[in-house]
C-alpha cells in the first residue's frame, strides 16, 4: 500500500530511492534498538559495582535503572508524534546523537546524583530512537510482508542487545563499571553513518506541539514511579508518598483532557479508542513487567543471596538471552503460518509458565535450575513482541506509525519502570529478600496471565485498502 509521502513523490522517486536505502535503513534502525536494549540490561548486573563505587542503597539503585526507563516512557508519546511531524530520518539522527553524548556523561559521572541525571537524558534519547526507527522501517518497506520480516530483524537487534547486556555488564564491571556506558559511543557512530546513506523522502508537518500533554505525561509517570520507589523506603502512608500518588492521578486526568480538547494532541482519540491499540498496550505493559522485573530482582538475588560475582551473574543470563535471540527471527514465520495473534498468545503463555515456576522454586534450589527457568520468560517475550508490533503497525496508516509505536512502547517502558519500583519496594520491605522476590514474580505472572486471556480479542490485520485509523482497529 503506498504511503501518503510516496504518493506525493511520484513514480520516478518511488522505485530506486525506495529500494536502495532499505539495507542502510534497517541497519541503522537495528543498531538503534540494539544499543538502547543493551543499555537497559547492561546496568542491572553492574548495580552492585555502582553501589560500591558511588554509594547508595536499593532506592538509589532503583533510580539508576528507573531514571532511564522513566524518561524513556514519558517522552515516547511525544517522540512518536514528533517523528510523524518532522520525519523519521531527522528524528532518529537527533535521538541517537543525544543518546551517545548522554552515555559519555554517564561514564564520567562522579556521583550517584549526576549518574541518575545523565540516565534521564539517555532515556530521552532512547525515547526518540524507538518510534523513529520503526517509522524508518515503515517508510522503507511499504509492503506488509517485507515489513514484517524487517521488523523481525529489527527485533533481532533487541535480542542481540539482551544477549550481550548481562555478559557485557558482568565482564566490564569487573574492570570498571564506567565502561558499560562508553561502549554505546561506537555503536551510535556506526548507526549515524548508516543513516547518512539513506535517501528517504523528508516529511514535515507544520503543526503545533502538545506541551500540556507532554508535561502532564512526564509528571504523571514521574510521580507514580517516585511514589512506588519511595513506598518501599518510607511506607505507603508517608506524606510525600501520598502526595506523589495524588499528583500522578491529577496529571493523568490533565493528560486525558489535553488529548480530548487540545488542538494538537500527541495521541489522537481515534487511536486511543482503537481496540488493537488498547490491547497491544496492555500486553506490552505486562510483558515488560515480567521480563524487566525478573532481570532486576535476579541480578541482585544471584549476587546477594547466592554470592555470585558480577561476571558469573552475567553469564547466568546467557542461556536465556541466547535462546531468545534464536526465537526472535522465527516470529515472522510463526505469524505468517498461524496468524499474528498466535505468537502473541503463545509467547505470553510461555512467560507465565516461567514466572510461576520461578515464583514457587525454593531458595535451596540450585542456580542451574533458576537459569533454566529464565529461558521461557525471555523466549516468550521475544516471540510475542515482534508479532504484536507488526500487528499494530498493520492496523495504522504510515502517517500514524510513529505515534502508534510510541504508544505501544510507552506502555512497555511504564511496565518495566513500575516493575522495578514496585518489586524493589516489596523486596526492601521483607526481612528476607527471597520472600519479596517470590511475591513479585507471582504478581508478574498474574499480570501476564490476564493479558494472555485478553489476547484472544485481538483482530487480524485489515485489508490493504484499510480505512482511516480508528475505524477498523
Amino acid at each position: 500500500m503506498p504511503t501518503t509521502a510516496t504518493t506525493q513523490l511520484g513514480a520516478d522517486q518511488n522505485t530506486a530511492p525506495r529500494r536502495r536505502p532499505g539495507g542502510a535503513v534497517l541497519g541503522a534502525a537495528l543498531l538503534g534498538f540494539f544499543v538502547i536494549t543493551l543499555d537497559a540490561l547492561v546496568v542491572n548486573v553492574a548495580l552492585p559495582s555502582i553501589r560500591d563505587s558511588l554509594g547508595g542503597g536499593i532506592t538509589g539503585l532503583q533510580w539508576v535503572v528507573d531514571g532511564y526507563t522513566l524518561m524513556f516512557a514519558a517522552l515516547l508519546l511525544s517522540a512518536g508524534s514528533l517523528t510523524d511531524r518532522l520525519g523519521a530520518r531527522r528524528t532518529f539522527g537527533t535521538g541517537m546523537a543525544v543518546f551517545a553524548v548522554a552515555s559519555v556523561a554517564c561514564a564520567l559521572a562522579p556521583n550517584l546524583g549526576l549518574l541518575v541525571g545523565a540516565r534521564l537524558v539517555q532515556g530521552a534519547g532512547a525515547a526518540v530512537i524507538v518510534p523513529s526507527s520503526l517509522a524508518l522501517i515503515r517508510e522503507a518497506f511499504p509492503d506488509a510482508g517485507q515489513r514484517a520480516k524487517a521488523i523481525s530483524l529489527w527485533a533481532l537487534g533487541g535480542s542481540a542487545g539482551s544477549a550481550a547486556g548481562p555478559v557485557a555488564g558482568g565482564f566490564l564491571s569487573q574492570i570498571d563499571w564506567r565502561l558499560i556506558f562508553f561502549i554505546n559511543l561506537p555503536v551510535g557512530v556506526i548507526a549515524l553513518l548508516l543513516l547518512a546513506h539513506t535517501r528517504l523522502s523528508p516529511r514535515s508537518k507544520q503543526t503545533g506541539f502538545d506541551w500540556t500533554g507532554q508535561l502532564s505525561a512526564v509528571v504523571a509517570m514521574g510521580s507514580l514511579t517516585f511514589a512506588a520507589i519511595e513506598t518501599g523506603a518510607d511506607g505507603f502512608t508517608a506524606p510525600h508518598v501520598l502526595f506523589s500518588y495524588a499528583l500522578a492521578v491529577i496529571a493523568a486526568m490533565v493528560f486525558v483532557l489535553a488529548q480530548a480538547r487540545g488542538k494538537n494532541p500527541m495521541v489522537p482519540l481515534a487511536l486511543l479508542r482503537s481496540r488493537t491499540m488498547a490491547l497491544a498496550s496492555g500486553i506490552g505493559f505486562a510483558l515488560n513487567v515480567g521480563f524487566y522485573g525478573m532481570i532486576f530482582l535476579l541480578s541482585l538475588y544471584l549476587q546477594q543471596a547466592k554470592g555470585m560475582t558480577a561476571l558469573a551473574t552475567g553469564l547466568a543470563f546467557v542461556p536465556m538471552t541466547v535462546f531468545t535471540a534464536f526465537v526472535r527471527p522465527t516470529a515472522a514465520w510463526f505469524a505468517a503460518r498461524f496468524g499474528p495473534r498466535m505468537p502473541v498468545i503463545t509467547g505470553q503463555a510461555a512467560m507465565v509458565v516461567g514466572l510461576v515456576l520461578l515464583a514457587v522454586v525454593p531458595s535451596s534450589a540450585p542456580t542451574w535450575l533458576l537459569i533454566v527457568l529464565m529461558v521461557p520468560v525471555g523466549a516468550g517475550g521475544s516471540l510475542a513482541v515482534p508479532a504484536l508490533t507488526s500487528l499494530l503497525l498493520d492496523h495504522v496508516p504510515a502517517e500514524r506509525a510513529g505515534t502508534a509505536s510510541g504508544v505501544l512502547n510507552t506502555s512497555r517502558q511504564v511496565g518495566g519502570a513500575l516493575a522495578v519500583a514496585v518489586f524493589g519496594a516489596l523486596a526492601a520491605d521483607r526481612t528476607q529478600f527471597t520472600e519479596g522476590l517470590h511475591t513479585s514474580l507471582a504478581i508478574a505472572a498474574l499480570a501476564v496471565l490476564i493479558t494472555t486471556a485478553a489476547s484472544f480479542l485481538l483482530r487480524p490485520p485489515p485489508a490493504p485498502d484499510m480505512r482511516p485509523v480508528g475505524s477498523r482497529a
